[in-house]
């Protein structure tokens, strides 16, 4: 076999063993499961003390308390005992065979003197293994440094692991696997539980390997949160990633339309709301609906004020999209006592510095903010379209609207749809825009239209002057496009079904004049008349 470079990775996957046994597998391909636990093959000796579960981890309990998972309770570094240097002294009697014995009395007294030992649990049996220390060393950092690091027990043949019953299949599994690369669990229980062994041993094969298999089984929501709420030490390994971004992805498009599963999500733990509330395809009439449901579940699930405030501001918060909620809602926001002062002052000043920007400088602060996890400032799929709004109130109470549509919104319009935009407000009365694809009358083609609508119902009557306008090429500047009066009563709408006087397909023309970069730039003027 040819010498590694010794500044190679023994860690890294892609680290190459030239060998014809191994028939040019890398390192952490090859199959030694033929010296698994044979002492022909082997020059330590593994003990493997089990001691009975904590309370809380025994059979009927639904917790696993995997921080007992610590290296330094995990490692015992006493003297090997008389019986097992009697066992080594003779390696080829049953060689093949994993022994495994009941401890003596005071073998179980004197492991309560240990200062290694695990919650002074009583030894309740033990397991010895023939092991490789190259097979393990190169699988695994923590058994590396434990046979290298100069430490007493890099130099003993012996070694001493301690570890709860239930934790017992998982180490076995994980042995196993450093030496033949397989499995023979299938079930999501059990390989979470591998999973995690080798997160604590440091075995990231093991954990890719765990990670592929339990993508590849159906999820449900239940094994969804369970991914997602591994131990922390876990969930920041690269090796688990592909596994938490695929549960996160199951949770958002189950639960992507938060009206219909209101319900359902009612019931999600912490975990399951935070991946719901990170998608972007939400199916939601604007952000506002996701900020009332956020503080509907966070009342529910936290009715304890203290501890509502800390999960809102630390885990909910920050993913809700304020720059994209309405100022009305905002106000509220900052008189909200769900809410510590200062967060809630913090991100609705963060939302009106941002809608204040120019619409370029929005769209490369959204793009800035693409590729991290809390995406503030990406726009969802709103059934509602956000609208900016410059309010007068002198010398007449006036409006200025400004609703951007991106191309492929307007051709999804085609042939009949419509886009609505959020509501806004002048002289108390709530109104929106909405642009369709109609069917002009007089050419019988469709073309685009736009419409100006009051949401009050009833008996309300208001007056208001209009105009509509867009941005056009080559000048980028917005032009009149229509502009009339209309006495408004509850319900009503106003506008023009062929706002540019073109057919649809000159106005979805790669050369149309009307969009700019990709987007439609449209313009509402609103005054009350007196």
């Amino acid at each position: 076999m040819r010498n590694l470079d010794m500044n190679s990775d023994l860690f890294d996957p892609k680290t190459v063993m030239d060998s014809d046994f191994s028939r040019g597998l890398s390192a952490g391909e090859a199959d030694f499961g033929f010296a698994f636990n044979d002492s022909n093959f082997s020059d330590r000796l593994l003990r493997i003390e089990i001691v009975g579960d904590p309370l809380e981890n025994r059979p009927d309990s639904e917790v696993l308390d995997v921080t007992s998972w610590d290296v330094e309770q995990i490692l015992i570094c006493n003297q090997p005992d008389m019986d097992e240097c009697v066992a080594c002294q003779n390696p080829d009697e049953e060689a093949d065979a994993m022994s495994e014995e009941s401890p003596s009395g005071d073998e179980a007294g004197n492991s309560n003197d240990s200062s290694w030992s695990m919650d002074c649990s009583v030894v309740v049996r033990v397991k010895t293994l023939h092991i490789s220390s190259p097979i393990l060393a190169a699988k695994s950092p923590f058994f590396y440094k434990l046979f290298s690091n100069g430490m007493r027990e890099s130099e003993q043949r012996h070694i001493t692991l301690r570890i709860n019953a239930s934790e017992e299949v998982a180490l076995m599994e994980l042995l196993n696997f450093m030496y033949s690369n397989t499995l023979s669990v299938t079930t999501a229980p059990a390989l979470l539980e591998v999973l995690m062994a080798a997160d604590k041993f440091e075995v990231a094969s093991c954990m890719r390997y765990c990670s592929r298999l339990l993508r590849n089984i159906p999820m449900t929501p239940k094994s969804a949160l369970d991914y997602l709420e591994l131990p922390s030490s876990v969930l920041i390994a690269d090796a688990i990633q592909p596994l938490t971004d695929t549960a996160k992805r199951y949770l958002a498009t189950r639960y992507k339309d938060i009206n219909k599963s209101q319900e359902d999500l009612m019931d999600l733990r912490l975990a399951g709301v935070e991946a719901v509330l990170s998608s972007d395809d939400l199916q939601v009439a604007s952000e506002d609906t996701v900020y009332d449901f956020m503080l509907k579940w966070a009342r529910a699930q936290y009715p304890k004020l203290e501890e509502r405030r800390e999960v809102i501001g630390k885990n909910l918060a920050r993913l809700i999209r304020f720059p994209y909620m309405t100022c009305r809602k905002l106000r509220k926001v900052l008189s909200c006592n769900d809410f510590d002062h200062e967060v809630a002052s913090k991100f609705v000043m963060e939302a009106l510095f941002f809608k204040a920007e120019a619409p370029h400088r929005q769209r490369i602060q959204a793009a800035e903010e693409s590729a991290v996890r809390f995406r503030r400032y990406v726009e969802r799929a709103y059934k509602y379209r956000p609208v900016k709004v410059v309010e007068f109130e002198l010398p007449r109470q006036q409006c200025v609207v400004y609703l951007d549509l991106k191309r492929e919104e307007c051709a999804n319009l085609f042939p009949s749809g419509r886009v609505y935009s959020q509501a806004f407000h002048l002289g108390g009365q709530g109104f929106f825009l909405s642009a369709h694809c109609n069917m002009d009358q007089q050419s019988s083609s469709h073309c685009f239209g736009l419409f100006l609508g009051m949401q009050e119902k009833g008996s309300v009557t208001f007056a208001v002057d209009y105009e509509f306008a867009a941005r056009s090429k080559p000048t980028d500047e917005f032009s009149s496009k229509y502009k009339g009066n209309y006495t408004f009563t509850g319900g009503k709408a106003v506008g023009y079904r062929n706002l540019f006087g073109i057919p649809w397909t000159s106005f979805m023309a790669e050369d149309s004049h009307h969009f700019v970069n990709g987007v439609l730039h449209l313009r509402a003027e609103l005054t009350i008349r007196h």
